[in-house]
């Protein structure tokens, strides 16, 4: 290879080959490979805590966005030996866990970084409840209306949330929860959450799983929060022409928002240099008990 094709970096006492710098990664936004590894420098540190400790699966896209691509859970077996794992069943995750393994991941043309709902060392026990609002139609206007109605019903129930944009087509609720219920669980809460809005709303929301069968009603998906089921992390690059990112958002500002492609690796830095992380509430605020929620969700189920 000649020395033109790759470039040597030190990280957090690493050494790593960046190979083909130079390759467009985001055609469209003239995003080359070496442009991605620096983006993903300055993001991680606020992408790499929602990440660190928690299953990963990338999506890999080694000849750039616009060529063919494939998911990977399964850590390879020419990764360094620092880099960190931990298996669950058949598969042997990969922990996103600190910046070396970041940009290791990156050189590999990683361009999407899903994870789990819970840490690894507790597989069981998700750290928050998660609402996925996806639009049917492109009036992005739609999934804003149900994030801000599924927020005034969690309001009702004593708990709040914190929201983001998915980077592609909708928006994203996470609400932080002591780490001490099983799935089966929070199914409960989020299914009696999603049926409410349902019947509230039955024009706008819906959870007919068949795209065919929603019209241009927003589909309310509480089902992806599941044991070993995953969603975009907190400010994770999208594979997608305009280069964005999933992005937190302050509820004030989603009153204006015109669309989730609104931040990408161009601009989101000089947002985060502003406004810092909005997500922090999720890693240092409170912690909602289900216990209520749960007692009463079990009457209603019963008929009592």
């Amino acid at each position: 290879m000649m020395k033109s094709d790759f470039r040597l970096v030190s990280i957090e006492g690493h050494e790593l080959k960046i190979t083909r710098p130079e390759k467009f990664l985001f055609p469209d936004q003239r995003i080359s490979k070496w442009d991605y590894i620096l983006a993903c420098i300055r993001l991680a540190p606020f992408l790499l805590p929602y990440c660190q400790h928690r299953f990963l699966t990338t999506i890999r896209y080694p000849d750039g966005i616009d060529k063919d691509s494939f998911y990977q859970k399964n850590a390879p077996p020419y990764r360094p030996e620092w880099v960190e794992t931990r298996s669950d069943g058949e598969v042997d995750y990969i922990l996103l866990n600190n910046v070396s393994t970041l940009i290791w991941l990156a050189n590999l043309a990683c361009m999407e970084f899903h994870v789990s709902f819970n840490l690894s060392t507790h597989p069981q026990t998700p750290t928050e409840l998660v609402f996925d609002l996806d639009p049917s139609s492109p009036e992005f206007e739609r999934v804003v209306e149900v994030a801000f109605y599924t927020r005034e019903a969690l309001q009702q129930i004593g708990l709040d949330g914190v929201i983001k944009t998915s980077g592609a087509s909708g928006l994203q609720i996470y609400v932080p929860i002591e780490p001490i219920y099983t799935y089966e669980e929070t199914r409960k809460v989020s299914y009696f959450i999603a049926q409410y809005l349902v019947e509230r709303y039955p024009k706008l929301i819906t959870i007919e799983r068949r795209v065919e069968r929603r019209g241009k009603k927003v589909y309310f998906d509480y089902l992806q929060h599941w044991y070993k089921k995953t969603l975009i992390a907190p400010y994770s690059p999208r594979a997608v022409k305009e280069a964005t990112v999933s992005t937190p958002l302050s509820w004030e500002e989603l009153h204006h928002l015109s669309s989730p492609k609104s931040f990408n690796l161009l601009t989101i830095q000089d947002r985060l240099d502003k406004l810092g992380d909005l997500f922090l509430p999720l890693r240092q605020g409170t912690r909602y008990n289900l216990d209520p929620i749960l007692t009463f969700v079990q009457k209603h189920l019963s008929g009592q």
